[in-house]
């Protein structure tokens, strides 16, 4: 902009102090520069101790909570705020990512409280599924670590995990799933309503379901070790 106007192609006060707001607003630093603007030049100066000041703060926030200490403590109280992610991934998943839950439009307060109520009981039964499926997906299972490392730190997954994202198999060599890739496998196991063929009279109809795989046999198994 500088240059801009030194050549000549911009002038004018106002021009050029809107042309100065769409860059700071753009870019949110406003406070650390000092502008001056005349109608045929512009300079400008970093406030060199605003932004070493900024600076110095980068990165650290502060939570405060009215749960008392006894129940809540510092570290604690840090998990839990870093524990609004999942809240996030649900909205996701409700939204558009496994759920796929279409806008309805309610007027009346029951029927709202009913959708609302389908949706977390929808999420409530995929969250469990998830758990279950831990040593399926690309999920970290040593969940004891969450509760035990710096709450402060950036979050490292086990050696395990690592593993199974770098391998992409699990040990007995089968592949290692996200949530919806495996739900698409189990989709493959279907029950088939057979007869007899070549008899004349209608034979009695039968069902058979579908051998399914280790992995498939697994993931069912899973599921029925499920408490609530």
């Amino acid at each position: 902009m500088r240059a801009s106007v030194t050549a000549g192609r911009l002038s004018g006060k106002a021009k050029i102090g809107v042309r100065i707001g769409r860059v700071v607003n753009k870019y949110k630093v406003a406070k650390h520069f000092e502008l001056t603007v005349e109608d045929r030049s512009f300079g400008f100066k970093i406030l060199k101790e605003k932004v070493a000041a900024e600076a110095a703060l980068d990165g650290i926030y502060v939570i405060r909570t009215n749960v008392p200490k006894k129940q809540l403590g510092t570290a604690d109280a840090v998990r839990s705020y870093k524990g609004l992610c999942e809240v996030e991934r649900a909205f996701r998943s409700l939204k558009t990512v496994d759920l796929k839950i279409r806008p309805i439009h309610h007027r009346l307060e029951d029927r709202v409280r009913a959708q609302i109520f389908l949706c977390m009981l929808a999420y409530y039964v995929e969250w469990h599924m998830r758990e279950a499926w831990r040593e399926l997906l690309f999920a970290d299972e040593d969940l004891q670590a969450k509760t035990d490392r710096d709450p402060v730190a950036p979050a490292q997954h086990s050696q395990e995990a690592l593993e199974k994202i770098v391998e992409r198999t699990l040990k007995d060599g089968s592949p290692v799933h996200s949530f919806r890739t495996l739900l698409q496998d189990l989709a493959t196991v279907v029950c088939n309503t057979c007869t007899t063929r070549g008899t004349k009279a209608a034979s009695p109809a039968f069902q058979m379901v579908t051998t399914p795989t280790d992995t498939q046999h697994r993931a069912l198994q899973l599921l029925q070790q499920i408490t609530v």
